[in-house]
């Protein structure tokens, strides 16, 4: 495999840490979001990725010789919950407010995660630049 293909490769999985990222994100900041119906109410939302195999390339391009791509953002399924709040603006006509699913623990430790996964990653391009650097000056010497 050549260096090339490694930038590309921890290139896709750069930027589906960010897609990961971003989801969680939005996630913490709708956590305390209520609505006035079940159906209104804020789910979190859950990235999936999936795998580029080197088979998998598309058409003539040969840059993406594997890694990893965002297949589907979707809702998280998990149940809504209702609170009593007559006094909410946001209440329906029983006084019920209706929560959003996220749980702020394992938002952060998913947030954490994907931190992780992208200082690895970065980690992988440094790697790949000073092996290319130090080819480099045995060519040249």
């Amino acid at each position: 495999m050549a260096l090339d293909n490694i930038f590309g490769i921890a290139g896709s999985a750069l930027n589906a840490q960010t897609v990961r990222m971003n989801a969680t994100a939005s996630n913490l900041a709708n956590a305390g979001t209520v609505a006035s119906s079940d159906k209104d109410a804020f789910r979190g939302k859950r990235v999936t990725f999936k795998t580029i195999m080197e088979t998998q390339v598309n058409g003539n391009d040969l840059s993406n010789k594997g890694g990893v791509k965002v297949s589907a953002i979707s809702d998280d399924p998990k149940s809504i919950s209702r609170m009593s709040d007559p006094g909410n603006p946001a209440a329906d006509k029983d006084g019920y407010v209706y929560l959003s699913n996220v749980n702020e623990m394992s938002e952060m430790v998913e947030m954490m995660a994907a931190a992780r996964s992208y200082q690895n990653n970065v980690e992988v391009v440094n790697t790949a630049r000073q092996l290319m650097m130090r080819t480099l000056d045995i060519i040249k010497s």
